[in-house]
């Protein structure tokens, strides 16, 4: 579920920062860069894990900041193709169900991956799984298990924000990267998801 990857970057220290210890203004610039970002083709960047290595500062003409080469490693949520997670639904619509981790909500169940016998309720917004005449409702917040099928990277074209007449965002932009899961045609995640719901 979470990785570790390196990456090399050019990486900018304002002056406010001038007064901190070296490596506690870089890991702090990273931090500020990289967490609760997706970088596309790593994944969630969650924290800085440690820096390895960063070149002398260079003062930027007019800038003031000291631009600083440093290589460094950080912990990404990128989960693997068949791993199972555990997750509470977030929302359900006609066309799936989001999945909440606490940290993330790119996680998506299309409708042709939930359960067999399963249907989309729309006076409740909700999807109810008959499993042998007993119907479960799949209510927000219930927790779930899932399997990992595939990422899905969609490209981000730096655009201006859609507005109308009111000033409210017309069109908003999509995420850049999300989890498609599935809980269908596995026994075993059926009958744990009934024990989570269980207790």
């Amino acid at each position: 579920m979470f990785i570790l990857s390196t990456i090399q970057d050019l990486i900018q220290i304002k002056p406010q920062d001038f007064g901190k210890p070296s490596a506690e203004a870089i890991k702090d610039a990273i931090n500020s860069k990289y967490s609760n970002k997706i970088v596309p083709g790593v994944g969630l960047c969650v924290a800085l894990w440690d820096l390895v290595s960063a070149t002398e500062g260079l003062i930027g003409h007019g800038t003031g900041l000291v631009n600083i080469n440093a290589e460094f490693r950080l912990a990404v949520f990128r989960p693997f193709r068949g791993e199972i997670i555990y997750g509470r639904i977030k929302t359900s619509t006609p066309e799936g169900i989001v999945i909440d981790l606490d940290f993330t909500s790119e996680i998506f169940v299309p409708y042709q991956n939930l359960f067999e016998n399963s249907r989309f309720e729309k006076s409740e917004n909700v999807w109810v799984w008959n499993s042998d005449g007993t119907e479960l409702f799949l209510d927000k917040g219930e927790p779930v298990l899932f399997r990992v099928e595939q990422e899905e990277w969609i490209d981000q074209r730096p655009t201006i924000e859609q507005r109308n007449e009111n000033g409210e965002v017309v069109d908003e932009r999509g995420t850049a990267w999300r989890v498609i899961v599935s809980m269908l045609d596995n026994l075993r995640l059926q009958l744990l998801t009934l024990l989570f719901r269980a207790r």
